[in-house]
């Protein structure tokens, strides 16, 4: 297992206060926490792999969704066996949607 940790400053984007869990961690798939939390305007986003060496790929993904979603003051968790980039992205944006109230 490896653990990634990513901090992204000067978000605009406020979610409400409800946890939201999507996704379920099986093989070649993940699971997605995401909650509000005082960050000081960050978001924060912590990843526990089973697919060891793809920080940098990681790292893409997690930059692309900071930037389509701008969030702050948000903590999201990832715990993967092993999901496809594409994958990542859809958990992502489906756990902010599911946060939003919008239909994913």
């Amino acid at each position: 297992m490896e653990t990634l940790e990513y901090r992204f400053e000067h978000g605009s984007r406020v979610l409400p206060a409800q946890a939201q869990v999507v996704g379920v961690v099986g093989s070649g798939n993940l699971e997605v926490l995401i909650e509000s939390a005082p960050l000081g305007g960050a978001c924060t986003i912590a990843i526990k792999t089973a697919a060891v060496g793809f920080g940098a790929t990681w790292e893409a993904v997690m930059r692309d969704f900071h930037e389509r979603w701008q969030l702050m003051d948000t903590r999201i968790d990832i715990n993967d066996m092993g999901a496809t980039p594409a994958v990542v992205s859809l958990r992502l944006d489906q756990a902010v949607q599911t946060m939003l109230g919008e239909d994913a």
